[in-house]
């Protein structure tokens, strides 16, 4: 338990949606783009309940790699030039949609589960490619990424079941506050 709220503590003190700021594309190098990542709570608390969701998931063990694997994708469109409609809000959403599936201990089967968090992460990666297009700051951001969903993914082995449903829940309040915002 101590754990748990040692790591929502850390999550909170990220300012919301302050990863994408508006102020167009960044040019720094890996650690910023590492960086990146952890100053906003929505990428921050989406890679961290991708982690903790996905080791509840049957036959799920690559789901963390399926998001960073998409997340990579979604940053190659991002730099391209690729804009999706309703994406600060989307990202919001997934932060929610991932809460509730914690804090209801959802189990998807595992085609479906990749492909949600598939989705997830292209958004995700969409709007970290069209602010980080370098490929130093994208990698950085990759590592930092996986660290985090991997860092979830070890929460929710240690966690028990009701912190971790409790946890759930204020991510999905989090992310319908960040949606009311966004």
């Amino acid at each position: 338990m101590k754990k748990t709220v040692a790591a929502l503590a850390l999550a909170a003190t990220s300012t919301a949606a302050l990863a994408h700021t508006g102020a167009g594309v960044h040019t720094h190098g890996f650690l910023q783009g590492f960086a990146h990542p952890f100053t906003g709570l929505d990428h921050l608390l989406a890679m961290l309940a991708v982690g903790a969701w996905s080791v509840r998931q049957p036959n799920a063990k690559w789901l963390p790699a399926t998001f960073i694997g998409m997340v990579m994708a979604g940053m190659a469109t991002g730099a391209l030039g690729l804009h999706i409609p309703g994406l600060e809000t989307g990202i919001a959403l997934t932060v929610a949609l991932m809460g509730v599936l914690i804090a209801v201990a959802v189990r998807l089967p595992a085609a479906a589960g990749a492909v949600m968090v598939g989705a997830f992460a292209l958004l995700h990666g969409n709007a970290h490619g069209h602010e980080l297009p370098q490929m130093s700051s994208a990698a950085g951001l990759l590592l930092a990424s996986a660290l985090l969903v991997y860092g979830g993914n070890l929460l929710g082995r240690i966690s028990p079941a009701l912190a971790l449903k409790l946890s759930g829940a204020a991510i999905a309040a989090t992310g319908v506050m960040l949606a009311a915002t966004a």
